[in-house]
């Protein structure tokens, strides 16, 4: 139970995580948020520590940028599971421990003596978060990031209005994410829920179908209509084809036009924008513009209703083509937010990281590797909490805290 005076969100408790890339961003957001979250590797590493890309592009199970990433704040032991004593340093690990994440095979661990079944009984709080294809209670095949995001769904809203090109699967490990960004708010409400009830609980989640659910519209589409979506460039997927929202800058790079102007404070506000840059007379739309004087709001399903409002809605999508074609995106961008319209550059991700708000936000974080005297640059927080601070420091090394489980046996 943490104490009155933490001064992270969860300093205090203390996860136990088998190592496994479907589950380690949930136990580096934890960590961040200030749990002690300790991973427990086999004998010969986890397999994560010899992928690549290496720092310095320097091999070694210390310097992989994937373990680097998906372990900050984290601490390492070593336990072979398999063996009488890796089991019984497992054991007295749980039983001091608020909550265990794994994503091991179904029946691994029951046969090991290991399981939730075995290991609550003598620790009635344990919150243990189980992540598997199915669920504990469904098949378990083997599976990738790109298999489950195949057979979930979304890679089937993803792609080009070209559709003899074929989907397109997001990078980045999205189906692990999913499945661990419903994993870690469950956590917390189990913990908040054992504040009043002294008890812990088992949480099952499917990664096919948290997979499913995060597909946007296209299950609920086929499940009320029978219905399949089509993949679109940049926009939503949706059964009929949409408008083009994506365009070229005059610097060259990509841009979601996003969601046009819809009421007559819009309009005004990207009419007045081309006047002040001198460009009004080059824009074929501008007359139409001033037509939008007249509408509290135009609303997407009302366009074939109202031919004016269509032709209308259409002007404000050109006038923000026409725009891209005399600026750069990130004029584009700043300007468009400005007057209330979302819109997005299409960024690549050293862009990103160096993006105006981000830096002024404290996005890129320097994390020090005392080893190689060095700091380097990691994705920081996703939210921020002004009286708990969030704070990452280096993934662990190799073994690195053995002593907590020495401590635990003597």
């Amino acid at each position: 139970m943490p104490s009155a005076s933490s001064q992270s969100v969860l300093s205090g408790y203390r996860v136990v995580e088998l190592t496994s890339e479907r589950c380690a961003l949930a136990g580096k957001l934890l960590a961040d948020m200030g749990a002690e979250v300790i991973v427990v590797e086999p004998p010969e590493g986890c397999v994560t520590r010899s992928w690549e890309p290496y720092a310095d592009d320097e091999v070694g199970i210390e310097n992989s940028l994937h373990w680097w990433h998906y372990n900050t704040s984290k601490k390492s032991v070593v336990l072979d599971l398999d063996t009488s004593s890796g089991a019984h340093s497992f054991r007295s690990l749980v039983a001091t421990s608020d909550v265990v994440i794994e994503a091991e095979p179904i029946g691994r661990l029951d046969a090991l003596g290991l399981d939730w079944e075995q290991l609550s009984d003598t620790n009635s709080e344990l919150i243990w978060t189980s992540i598997t294809h199915h669920g504990r209670d469904g098949v378990d095949p083997p599976s990738t990031d790109l298999t489950l995001l195949a057979e979930g769904g979304p890679v089937w809203s993803c792609g080009y209005d070209d559709h003899q090109i074929p989907p397109i699967r997001g990078g980045g490990n999205q189906a692990f994410h999913t499945a661990c960004h419903y994993a870690v708010p469950s956590i917390l409400a189990a913990l908040l829920w054992r504040e009043g009830s002294g008890m812990g609980q088992l949480i099952d989640v499917s990664m096919l179908g948290a997979a499913n659910i995060t597909t946007e519209f296209a299950t609920l589409w086929w499940l009320n209509g029978e219905r399949q979506v089509e993949r679109q460039t940049g926009r939503h997927a949706l059964p009929t084809m949409t408008e083009p929202t994506q365009i070229q800058c005059a610097d060259g790079k990509w841009f979601n036009t996003g969601v046009p102007p819809r009421n007559k404070q819009e309009f005004q506000a990207l009419r007045t924008w081309i006047e002040d840059l001198g460009l009004a007379e080059q824009c074929d739309v501008y007359e139409i513009l001033k037509l939008g004087d007249q509408y509290e709001r135009i609303g997407v399903l009302e366009l074939d209703e109202d031919p004016l409002a269509g032709e209308v809605f259409h002007a404000g999508r050109e006038a923000i083509e026409f725009l891209g074609a005399h600026l750069p995106a990130y004029e584009l961008f700043i300007g468009l937010q400005q007057r209330g319209m979302a819109c997005g550059i299409v960024y690549s991700p050293d862009e990103m990281i160096d993006d105006p708000h981000f830096v002024e936000r404290g996005f890129p974080q320097e994390i020090e590797y005392e080893t190689r005297n060095a700091s380097y640059t990691h994705p920081g927080a996703p939210y921020r909490f002004s009286k708990t601070p969030w704070l990452a420091t280096r993934a662990p090394n190799f073994g690195e805290h053995q002593s907590l489980i020495d401590d635990l046996l003597s």
